[in-house]
């Protein structure tokens, strides 16, 4: 995959940047893994806003991944390499020796035809999943469970992997792709390999219209609103009272450190 620029026939194609299907194998996805979705506008389940700025979008259908991998000790072969839009990275279709199909993250280097598994006793290569305790130190992992039994939680996005860098008991020890470091419990499910599509950070977006087919709304700076506004608002000029950088509620933001306990599984944190 890489990125691709068109030819400017307008304004709007000249600065924009789009990342090659050519790796797409299937354009309409399986019937039986799609499920409507509502879009929520950055609501929470009482209906108040909890990110502002969102809303409108193309409408989107959801596709069911296996996060959990639940078809353990069945070798699946991949028939399909499909777009999401629901995330940044590529999804395969598996179809298993037993008739079953199931979406997953596409890692990198697959390809349409290859066999992966999910067991314990499965070889520690790209695709397959397996628990932590049985995967050589060194290798990168990504879909990790945070606890036994809950799905993949951990680098889930393009291009986004983990190290497991070494192991002592129960636990193994991780670099994430944050930068920090902490032990997960050796008996966590996680798949061999990095993910796909990692040019998608590169993407030139190009134009506002994009941004908000995505679903993301104009950003207004609190230095633009007025002080019933904003903590930030108001002020002759370009003034900010002088005041530390806040949220509207006077949370502090950029920087300000809102973990309350530590966590000793977290053995370095993430850089700021």
């Amino acid at each position: 995959m890489t990125i691709v620029s068109r030819r400017p026939r307008n304004p709007s194609l000249r600065f924009q940047t789009f990342i090659d299907t050519s790796d797409l194998t299937k354009k309409k996805p399986e019937k039986s893994l799609v499920v409507g979705l509502k879009k929520s506008g950055g609501r929470n389940a009482y209906g108040r806003i909890t990110i502002r700025y969102r809303g409108g979008g193309a409408a989107q259908k959801y596709r069911m991944v296996d996060f959990k991998r639940t078809e353990r000790d069945i070798e699946g072969k991949i028939i399909a390499v499909e777009y999401d839009p629901n995330r940044n990275t590529r999804i395969a279709l598996i179809s298993f020796l037993n008739g079953a199909k199931k979406y997953i993250l596409m890692p990198d280097g697959l390809k349409v035809g290859d066999t992966v598994i999910a067991s314990a006793t499965a070889e520690a290569k790209t695709g397959n999943c397996l628990p932590l305790k049985n995967i050589p130190s060194g290798f990168l992992v990504h879909n990790i469970e945070i606890t036994p039994g809950s799905g993949g939680k951990f680098a889930r996005g393009a291009g986004t992997s983990a190290q497991l860098v070494a192991k002592s008991g129960e636990h193994v020890t991780l670099k994430m792709p944050s930068g920090e470091i902490r032990m997960v419990l050796g008996d966590c499910w996680a798949t061999v390999g990095v993910l796909s599509n990692a040019d998608f950070k590169n993407i030139s977006w190009g134009k506002a219209g994009r941004t908000r087919h995505r679903g993301f709304r104009p950003h207004v700076r609190g230095m633009a609103m007025n002080p019933v506004d904003h903590p930030h608002g108001g002020g002759e000029g370009r003034s900010k009272s002088g005041s530390h950088p806040m949220t509207p509620w006077g949370k502090g933001c950029k920087g300000t450190r809102t973990r309350t306990r530590k966590n000793p599984l977290i053995l370095k944190r993430r850089k700021k």
